[in-house]
């Protein structure tokens, strides 16, 4: 036996599980066991080789008898040889029928496998030098006395970073086929269960990540093709599942199966009549205040009425009581009701009314809204032209329209080649002009490709897109069904920027050699400006969906980004920051040392994923516009040195969910509606509206 230090080395700090590591995409794991069904009709696992012998860590006699012996042995890639880590931090072969443990917590112990039970003792992580450690004991997987020969057998023993300690991954950048058969049964008011047929992988699936609506719900081994979901009353998710292999390879997601669970109790009885409605006027705005209204169950929303037309809902768990309705007309007296209702669409009568005159000019940070267009697809990039029109781009019909806001005549100049949507969130993404579009013509567009997402450019002249002009940029950026990021912005140094979401897997937004999950910068031409912080085109990392991209007067750069459950936020984006997606979502830790790991970047401001999901942002007069998909409303927000103050809300529920907001020529804003059909990429599915908003002085 070779001779072993005396006491362990110290080891490295940041030990995560394997769901939250290098060989994981990097999102939490849920915490309980999921055995669920076994897929026997695929070898699942990985081969981890062992670094000083160059064989494959195996099974000895290819036995399923628990308390066979582990040993290395010449790779040939069976079910013997085939390893998962699962989510719950077991060591798992036989496609997932067997666990690896030590005989005993002690050093020289022999390790071998057994039938799991989700005990302590069956429990190990892998750290970023290769090593695998035993849990319980702090030991790690050990080739004895640092032999090479076949049949030398595996134990566990006092980390000491050599050789024989370190299992390597085979080279593999291929990732595994997309899962196939969704199917859902026993599904209960708040329950359900998802099954799906296994996807194949060159070296075995690892992980399948459970998603509803582009957030992460679950992951469990890649044996396993059955799982157990809490799901929401009367909530109507899209259910897809991503396969991910033990490298991080994560595959496209699958096609969306709906669930719409039934109600836990039937419920008839409306809330109470909201009563003591009051209204006041400052200039062009009313705010309302009412009392709450009470339900057997519970209030789930306020639906607000004008002059006897919806024009607004306040939700939440409780909702608020209080609406502040902007751009009103001077010197009009306006008659307001407000009824409550629960979540299973029972209504209250409308409340007395109440009726108020607003001032005589506009004393308000917003002084009107008109709206300019309408649209059957959605509005997603939006650029000013020169001439006071604008162009927009159509995310799912792949076309861009020259909209005249004078006239509101519409016309399509073109449709981007090579555009693919993704059944869920890619398509045709941001637009961006180029500061000397007046003599060169560039349209800058970002957009999702049968293969990935890129950034080209093409010449918009004499009314059209010249296609016979279109080079690519930028190419290779991650793409999947959501998590594409895509905006566009030039910044006043005339450099390109872009947002780029994680394409649904974690590791990447931090690996400074993928450029998803990041703000890119680049050159016109589409090099690489020689002062970036990393010779590429990375210039912020650890993003999981960022957006928004604005500039204040100072040349500084806002981003706005999806969180995926608990929080969005907005960021202030430093030259070569980290943000800490997936270890940190917000201000929420999510996986090794969390938002606590030296050199994250914290956010400037958070917001519930119920009272955010924002897209889109704009910087109007040092104020940063910030434009919401499922909090449906408008954000306002005074930038004072590095921070964001006297936050305030408009439109909350007025036009539904907003995607885009961007400054007009003339200082005031666009903002665009996103509210059917974009989660499934099927074209002019939707009923959307553009408008133009005044802003006050």
């Amino acid at each position: 036996m070779q001779v072993r230090p005396s006491s362990r080395r110290a080891r490295r700090t940041i030990l995560v599980l394997l769901s939250a590591s290098a060989f994981a995409c990097g999102v939490k794991a849920e915490n309980a066991p999921d055995l669920g069904a076994q897929a026997a009709a695929v070898t699942a696992g990985t081969r981890l080789i062992g670094a000083q012998s160059g064989r494959c860590l195996d099974v000895a006699q290819s036995s399923q008898t628990p308390g066979q012996g582990l040993q290395v042995y010449d790779c040939h890639g069976e079910g013997n040889q085939r390893f998962l880590f699962t989510p719950e931090g077991e060591l798992r072969v036989f496609d997932g029928a067997r666990c690896v443990e030590p005989v005993s917590a002690t050093a020289e112990a022999r390790a071998v496998i057994a039938v799991c039970t989700g005990a302590a003792n069956q429990r190990w992580r892998r750290d970023a030098n290769g090593a695998v450690v035993h849990v319980a004991s702090s030991l790690c997987l050990d080739v004895a006395n640092q032999a090479t020969a076949n049949g030398s057998p595996v134990i566990v023993w006092d980390c000491n970073g050599q050789t024989n300690q370190q299992w390597t991954l085979p080279p593999d950048t291929q990732p595994p086929t997309v899962p196939t058969g969704l199917a859902l049964s026993n599904v209960t008011c708040n329950s359900a269960t998802l099954t799906w047929s296994p996807s194949t992988d060159n070296e075995g699936v690892a992980f399948y990540d459970v998603y509803h609506d582009g957030q992460h719900m679950k992951s469990v081994s890649g044996a396993t093709v059955s799982t157990a979901l809490t799901v929401v009353p009367g909530a109507t998710w899209g259910l897809y599942v991503n396969a991910r292999d033990a490298a991080g390879n994560v595959s496209q997601g699958s096609a969306t199966l709906s669930i719409t669970p039934p109600q836990c109790q039937a419920d008839t009885q409306p809330p109470s009549i909201p009563t003591g409605l009051t209204a006041t006027a400052v200039g062009t705005s009313v705010t309302l205040g009412w009392t709450a209204s009470t339900d057997n169950v519970g209030v789930t929303a306020y639906d607000v009425f004008r002059g006897g037309v919806k024009i607004g809902t306040v939700s939440g768990s409780p909702p608020g009581t209080s609406f502040v309705d902007s751009g009103l007309t001077p010197n009009t007296a306006y008659a307001y009701a407000v009824l409550a209702r629960d979540a299973q669409a029972n209504a209250s009568a409308l409340s007395s009314a109440v009726t108020v005159s607003t001032g005589q000019a506009c004393t308000s940070a917003i002084c009107s809204v008109s709206q300019v267009a309408t649209d059957t697809d959605i509005p997603w990039g939006l650029v000013n032209l020169p001439d006071g029109s604008v162009l927009y781009g159509r995310r799912d019909a792949q076309d861009i329209v020259r909209l005249d806001p004078v006239t509101g005549q519409k016309t399509s100049v073109g449709t981007v080649p090579n555009v693919q949507s993704t059944d869920g969130e890619g398509g045709l993404m941001g637009l961006a002009l180029s500061p000397a579009f007046s003599t060169d013509r560039w349209l800058y567009v970002m957009h999702t490709s049968p293969t990935d997402n890129r950034i080209v450019r093409l010449r918009y002249e004499n009314g059209a897109l010249s296609t016979s002009s279109l080079q690519v940029l930028v190419q290779g950026i991650g793409r999947n069904k959501f998590h594409n990021g895509g905006r566009l912005r030039f910044g006043p140094d005339g450099k390109l920027y872009a947002s780029t979401g994680d394409a649904q897997n974690g590791a990447y937004a931090q690996d400074l050699n993928n450029l998803a999950g990041k703000v890119l910068r680049l050159n016109p031409d589409g090099s690489v400006p020689s002062d970036n912080p990393f010779g590429n085109y990375v210039w912020s990392y650890g993003h999981r969906n960022p957006q928004g991209l604005a500039f204040d007067s100072q040349g500084r750069l806002w981003e706005q980004e999806f969180g995926n459950s608990v929080m969005d936020e907005t960021n202030l984006i430093q030259r070569g920051g980290n943000y800490g997606w997936p270890n940190c979502e917000g201000t929420v830790s999510q996986g090794g040392s969390g938002c606590a790991t030296a050199g994250y970047i914290a956010p400037k401001r958070t917001y519930s994923t119920a009272d955010g999901s924002c897209s889109g942002i704009a910087v109007v007069r040092d104020v940063l516009y910030v434009a919401c998909a499922r909090g449906s409303r408008l954000y306002r927000e005074v930038i004072s040195g590095t921070e964001l103050t006297n936050v305030q809300q408009f439109f909350v529920g007025t036009y539904g969910r907003l995607r885009t907001v961007e400054p007009t020529l003339d200082g005031n804003l666009w903002l665009t509606t996103t509210n059917q059909g974009d989660k499934d990429s099927i074209p002019n599915n939707s009923n959307e509206k553009i408008f133009r908003v005044v802003l006050g002085p």
